[in-house]
């Protein structure tokens, strides 16, 4: 993936990260710039998706920790644990909104 393609995928994926949120009804902000998205909760925890384009991989920080997520075989994978990038969202924004909460792609992400 050329760094051009990877940041267009970014975009696109952050852009399904904001709507999941939106679908979920989390009552969370969200503020957007560049190939940045920080994510508010209640409880004052924030989390930030960003697209690292040299390594070609979406980075996020939370209060539980640094992931890195690189695009293997059709899904973004953490490049430890092997989990998928909305699984590992939806872990996070749970513990921090204190109820279950499912994040993934719409059908036409």
């Amino acid at each position: 993936m050329t760094e051009a393609e990877f940041l267009d995928t970014c975009d696109r994926l952050l852009t399904a990260i904001e709507d999941a949120l939106d679908r979920s009804g989390l009552d969370a902000e969200t503020a957007r710039s560049g190939h940045v998205l920080e994510i508010e909760f209640d409880d004052g925890a924030a989390l930030i998706v960003n697209g690292n384009a040299p390594l070609r991989e979406i980075w996020v920080a939370a209060r539980s920790g640094a992931f890195h997520f690189r695009f293997v075989d059709g899904a973004w994978r953490d490049t430890r644990s092997a989990g998928e990038l909305f699984a590992t969202l939806s872990d996070i924004a749970s513990r921090h909104a204190g109820q279950s909460v499912r994040l993934g792609p719409s059908a036409s992400s």
